[in-house]
This record gives C-alpha cells, sequence and structure tokens, in this order.
C-alpha cells in the first residue's frame, strides 16, 4: 500500500519538474541550467523540512514520490557536463558548487523549519 503514496507524490512531482523547469529557463538568458537549479534546492528544502518530523505516509508521499519525482541528478549531472565538455567550463563549475552548496543550505534550513512546524 505505500507504493500508492510513492506513485500519488510522482504523479505531482514529474509534472511540475517538467513545467518549473521550462518556466525558469525561459526566463534565463543563460547557458546556466536555472531550471533544474530551481527545482534541486526546492526539492532539497521540502525534503529537509519532511526529514525533521513529517509522520511515514507523509514523507513516502512528499518526500519518495514528490521530491524523488521533482528532482534530477542525472540531469543536473548531463547538464554540467555538456558545459564543461562545450567550453564552459567555469560555468560547469559554478553549477556543481552552487548547486552542492545551495541545495544542502536549503535542506538545513528546512531541517530547521520543519522541526519549528513539527518540533
Amino acid at each position: 500500500m505505500n507504493w500508492l503514496f510513492v506513485v500519488g507524490g510522482a504523479m505531482a512531482g514529474a509534472p511540475l519538474r517538467y513545467l518549473t523547469d521550462r518556466a525558469v529557463q525561459a526566463r534565463h538568458d543563460s547557458v546556466l541550467p536555472w531550471g533544474t537549479f530551481t527545482v534541486n534546492v526546492i526539492g532539497c528544502l521540502v525534503l529537509g523540512v519532511l526529514t525533521a518530523a513529517a509522520p511515514g505516509h507523509l514523507r513516502l508521499l512528499l518526500g519518495t514520490g514528490f521530491c524523488g519525482a521533482l528532482t534530477t541528478y542525472s540531469t543536473f549531472s548531463y547538464e554540467t557536463l555538456n558545459l564543461a565538455t562545450t567550453g564552459a567550463r567555469g560555468y560547469a563549475a559554478a553549477n556543481a558548487l552552487g548547486s552542492v552548496v545551495v541545495g544542502l543550505g536549503a535542506a538545513w534550513a528546512g531541517v530547521g523549519l520543519g522541526g519549528a512546524l513539527w518540533g
């Protein structure tokens, strides 16, 4: 039965990932993949909030399902590699470092927010 929570969350997360990515990227005239960056940071924040104290079924629905479908390590890796191999090595490094630092910061902030909400 738990898999239904995961599927339900993924059904919302995957289209939201696509729509957010397209909307954000359309607003930036840059080689940096701002859409992927945005969905990954949002996912880190949401997962941080849930990790703090959300009940198990909510973690399955929103953490595993929603955040799992919303965020994307594979696209982040591909886009960073593409930047590096097309001569934009500085952008590739900025994307990699920025994604890790801001993602960790968002997760940390999410844990703090979750603790305040459910603590």
